[in-house]
């Protein structure tokens, strides 16, 4: 295993990380989810995402559970939780200081954990002034409850008047932000981005790397697999549109080309995608999401694939997807 700071932070957690987002306490059983966090640990993986919204809160209960069981030294892996969506009512969702606290709080206990490694704010709220977020998340640092706080999908200016925000008030700012990357969604961690990452020192932890499954050239078809999340789990539907749908099959004639030179170079167009994630220098970590033990372990093969990604493959790739942004220079 690889392992990279989290931005300008001293924290340092593996290129390749572990979620459970769509997994924990709704697809997979606790039984197969503690298979898989012991395997990603056995394999080097230290840094274990998780939120208050996955499974409205059993996804961080049945990762607590299984924290409680193993007897890991906790200096010796990362947890997260991230705070928006706790509920229906007024003050159950946002980032008020008031759900702020709670959600932490409830996160703690749902984790069974004396504190957050890392906490994220699952979306922006236009409602609550970016200075009581930052207030709130400062004191929890503070009070040692969380150790690093940051965003997740905000742009880069809500970033910046966050990070403005702290230097301002004597407060601490955002360390890191967590956007989807891949192959296909690249314009706001290229371009939009580009400024944060040596500006304020900005960490990644990007989600869907594999574009929630189509990078796997499973659906190349256009149709979805009988054994697969999309058609085993009727509550998906809107996954399932993202991976047959119209703008699937547009870009499946791009992954059977991603196949082949994957085949080329002798990997799969898997390995292949999340490898590129990797070589970007301001990634740094992949959250992987596995349902499966086997799944897992291919998925952790992308960090040898790195070394056979050499710039002219990276341009060969390039010439396929024909989306790479324009970077401002000024």
């Amino acid at each position: 295993m690889e392992y990279r700071r989290l931005g300008k932070s001293g924290l340092q957690v593996s290129a390749l990380s572990f979620g459970s987002w769509l997994t924990f306490g709704n697809q997979i059983s606790e039984q197969q989810a503690e298979k898989l966090m012991h395997l990603a640990y056995d394999q080097g993986i230290n840094f274990f995402d998780n939120a208050e919204q996955y499974a409205a809160g059993k996804s961080e209960i049945v990762m607590g559970n299984i924290l409680s069981r193993t007897g890991w030294s906790r200096d010796s892996f990362v947890v997260s939780s991230k705070v928006f969506w706790g509920g229906d009512k007024p003050n159950q969702k946002g980032l008020s200081r008031k759900h702020v606290m709670e959600a932490c709080h409830a996160a703690l206990k749902r984790l069974q954990v004396d504190y957050l490694d890392l906490f994220f704010c699952h979306r922006p709220d236009i409602d609550t002034p970016v200075e009581e977020t930052v207030r709130a998340m400062t004191e929890l640092i503070w009070q040692g409850k969380i150790l690093y706080w940051g965003t997740s999908e905000w742009s880069a200016q809500e970033i910046q008047e966050a990070y403005s925000c702290a230097r301002e008030f004597g407060l601490i700012p955002p360390t890191m932000e967590q956007p989807q990357y891949n192959l296909f969604h690249r314009e706001r961690f290229e371009k939009e981005y580009h400024k944060l990452y040596d500006g304020i020192g900005m960490g990644t932890t990007i989600w869907s790397p594999l574009a929630s499954g189509l990078l796997t050239g499973k659906y190349i078809d256009g149709k979805a697999p009988e054994d697969s999340r999309a058609a085993s789990h009727k509550d998906l539907g809107w996954l399932a549109d993202r991976l047959v749908g119209a703008v699937a099959m547009q870009r499946n004639g791009k992954v059977k080309q991603l196949m082949t030179l994957a085949d080329e170079i002798g990997t799969s167009v898997t390995r292949l995608s999340l490898a590129w994630c990797l070589k970007n220098k301001n990634v740094s970590t992949v959250i992987l999401g596995s349902s499966k033990e086997s799944q897992l372990l291919d998925n952790l093969g992308s960090i040898e694939v790195q070394a056979l990604l050499t710039d002219e493959v990276m341009q060969k790739i390039e010439d396929i997807m024909q989306n790479k942004p324009v970077v401002p220079r000024f």
